[in-house]
């Protein structure tokens, strides 16, 4: 997601202090957990857990948070202790929504830890807001609208539309097992159906078309919040997102290889096909109204979030095609995402409306994930066009995640103009600590004390045992 920028730091409160540091140790590792699972980027979990950790009156804490994992320290030196746990949930947008709610009060400890992981375990456990049959059909929608865009014609959305159910309907089955196999399987089976309809239904480039209802499983904004990371110093976490979303990538290219090689498709045939049917501009609007249809449907947003998505897909699409007008399609990417960036960031600050839920459909307009499949795809299946294609598709994936980067940091700078300086501190040891007595003393006397403290505890034994 989008670098949002850190608030500042709020006064520690003397009225909000915990006393049980162990349960707010708990509610601060669940509240990254749930950041986690909501697609937010690393630095951004640890600004905000440091500043609800403050708002408590918690100084003496840390964070580590990493794609899958997240540590949370309290205390220091002997007194530190650590929490850890493991994120495998991805929440979806309704559940996102309610982590917002319950992250402005934390922010303002207007909730007691024990209420507050309360409230974690309910959002984590809460039931899609639609009945299945509206995800279903907002997956088809989504697809549709989105081919009109990558394909125009009436055909490609008519498939798009039967691939978009046929997903919908796969992905309603919760399991981590099929999770893991889902994308490759999906991927054959779309790339299968439509290269067989392909010799007698004008769908155009049946790439592009097969990219609609694979839309969901695209690693494309794992790809750019990954460079956006270790552009933030994030090396740990940047790398795996890089690296998770480059295997996701080959793996839906390999899928589509493979129903390839079973239909008989050759090279020759991966190229687009002419499509007699010129389809009037707005039909792109059109497109982009379904589209944020589906994601509001599919992914159980809020209704509210609706109007915002639809605005943010104008922005985006709007600001990509006048790039390619004016500079060409590889910079097409890097003005949409320069544009709706810090659009989305402002609708944030200004209305509360989670990130993610506006972001992340107006970032699949931009299709980065799309074009390094078409390219990794195309590259592996036609020699003559294979580095070119690879290319053109890498350098698309960098111009949008260059664009997420400078748009993010030209609001952070108007937000926070330039107070970002590095801190790096180290505990001493109590006898290592600065103080007006020699260090040699101070460890003599700590050797002194460790020594009476050991035998006072055997005496006291001893005279348990004498009682006894």
């Amino acid at each position: 997601m989008p670098i949002t920028p850190t608030p500042p730091d709020l006064p520690r409160d003397e009225d909000h202090r915990v006393e049980d540091p162990a349960l707010l140790r708990s509610f601060l590792l669940g509240l990254a957990e749930g950041m986690t699972a909501s697609s937010e980027s690393v630095d951004r979990i640890r600004a905000d857990v440091m500043q609800i950790a403050r708002a408590y009156g918690l100084d003496d804490v840390d964070l580590v948070v990493l794609p899958t994992i997240a540590f949370v320290q309290t205390g220091r030196g002997d007194t530190a202790r650590v929490a850890l746990n493991s994120v495998q949930a991805t929440f979806r947008f309704d559940q996102i929504a309610e982590m917002a709610r319950l992250l402005r009060k934390a922010r303002a400890a207007e909730i007691s830890p024990a209420d507050g992981i309360r409230r974690l375990n309910e959002i984590g456990a809460m039931p899609p807001s639609r009945h299945w049959f509206m995800r279903t059909l907002g997956h088809a929608i989504l697809t549709a609208g989105l081919a009109l865009l990558l394909a125009p014609s009436w055909q490609a959305a008519l498939v798009g539309f039967g691939l978009g159910a046929l997903i919908g309907l796969v992905k309603l089955v919760r399991s981590q097992t099929l999770g893991l196999v889902l994308p490759i399987v999906a991927s054959f089976v779309c790339a299968l159906i439509v290269f067989l309809l392909a010799p007698y239904i004008e769908l155009g480039d049946p790439l592009r078309v097969l990219i609609a209802p694979l839309a969901t499983f695209l690693p494309g904004a794992q790809l750019t919040t990954g460079v956006r990371e270790l552009a933030a110093g994030q090396m740990v976490a940047g790398t795996s997102r890089l690296g998770a979303g480059l295997v996701q990538l080959a793996l839906l290219a390999f899928g589509i290889l493979s129903a390839g090689t079973i239909v008989g498709v050759g090279s020759d045939d991966y190229l687009p096909l002419e499509v007699t049917t010129t389809l009037p501009w707005w039909v792109a609007g059109i497109g982009l109204a379904l589209y944020g249809l589906g994601n509001y449907l599919h992914f159980t947003a809020p209704g509210r979030s609706y109007g915002w998505v639809l605005l943010a897909l104008a922005v985006a699409y709007g600001a990509q095609q006048i790039g390619a007008l004016a500079f060409g399609p590889y910079v097409s990417g890097l003005i949409g995402a320069l544009a709706v960036t810090p659009f989305v960031l402002w609708i944030e600050d200004l209305r509360g409306v989670p990130s993610q839920m506006i972001f992340l459909p107006a970032f699949w307009v931009l299709v980065p994930g799309a074009s390094g499949l078409i390219g990794v795809t195309e590259g592996a299946v036609a020699a003559t066009a294979g580095i070119a294609d690879f290319t053109a598709a890498f350098a698309t994936v960098m111009s949008i995640s260059l664009g997420v980067l400078i748009g993010s940091a030209l609001y952070r700078f108007v937000r926070r103009g330039a107070r970002e300086l590095s801190e790096f501190h180290i505990d001493l040891p109590t006898v290592l600590a600065p103080s007006d007595e020699p260090v040699l003393s101070r460890i003599a006397d700590a050797t002194t004390t460790r020594a009476s403290r050991r035998r006072a505890e055997e005496e006291a034994h001893g005279d348990g045992r004498t009682e006894g």
